[in-house]
């Protein structure tokens, strides 16, 4: 089949490929095929090359919630990733089984109409699972040191206080380089400025925070970083075609289909 065209976003995913198989381009070429779990850090540049009908498991979620918590750690082969090491992670043949009934034991809790309100805890629950299992496999890869980058390292630096006051000036310091410098490099390595990923990171805390709350917007608006809610709406209108209050309205009670079966791109 033609190649896809490259793809990037604002939140990390990763597949589980248990059937068939492909090739994937990040940072080079790798092939992926079943037990192996393919990580996309949140900016990489994406696609499929070459798909052999692949089937996978694929969960997209928002790294917010876990870098600013004990759980950081675990996100450590997403920043190896980011870095240059391999996209592609080996599942032990012994654990495959397990890993793939916690993804879809998460497909279930996210696709099932009668989740309720503890469905947020619980699928946050089941991935960390999962990416303790990736972690593990990970640190047995001989690339598993690790390696540092300006573009990876200002992205993980917005993640971690995208929700709390941050500018530019902000990143640049923590990543000793010029604001221009900055600027320059992660818009050249991802297509978006540094204000549009702090700008992501807070409406994907606002988007969970919509969707599992029922606290008003003006306080989402608050807690998300924007201390005027007229901005934060405005913003979050032009992310999304809508306000937040409709956005809501319109997201809860229907199903949601992340994580899903999908190629490999788990985009």
């Amino acid at each position: 089949m033609p190649a896809r065209e490259a793809r990037v976003h604002d939140h990390m995913a990763m597949a589980l490929v248990t059937g068939g198989g492909a090739v994937v381009e990040q940072r080079g070429r790798f092939q992926v095929g079943p037990g192996d779990v393919y990580l996309v850090p949140a900016g990489e540049h994406h696609r499929i090359v070459e798909a052999r009908a692949p089937e996978a498991w694929g969960i997209g979620f928002d790294a917010v919630r876990f870098a600013s918590t004990e759980l950081a750690p675990l996100l450590e082969p997403f920043a190896r990733a980011a870095t240059g090491a391999s996209t592609i992670v080996r599942i032990p043949s012994s654990r495959q089984a397990h890993v793939e009934r916690l993804f879809a034991e998460i497909h279930r809790e996210t696709a099932a109409s009668d989740a309720g309100k503890h469905e947020d805890i619980v699928t946050a629950s089941l991935l960390s699972l999962v990416l303790a299992e990736v972690a593990r496999a990970d640190m047995s890869r001989p690339d598993c040191a690790p390696r540092g980058g300006l573009v990876s390292d200002a992205l993980r630096f917005i993640e971690t206080r995208c929700l709390g006051p941050l500018s530019l000036g902000d990143v640049a310091a923590f990543v000793r380089r010029s604001p221009s410098h900055v600027s320059t490099a992660v818009r050249r390595a991802t297509g978006q400025s540094v204000t549009e990923w702090i700008i992501a990171g807070r409406l994907a805390e606002a988007r969970r925070r919509l969707l599992h709350s029922d606290e008003m917007v003006d306080v989402i608006a608050e807690r998300v970083g924007y201390a005027d809610p007229t901005h934060f709406i405005r913003l979050f209108r032009r992310a999304h075609g809508a306000t937040p209050a409709a956005w809501r309205a319109g997201q809860r009670g229907t199903t949601r289909a992340r994580p899903r079966r999908a190629p490999p791109s788990a985009s």
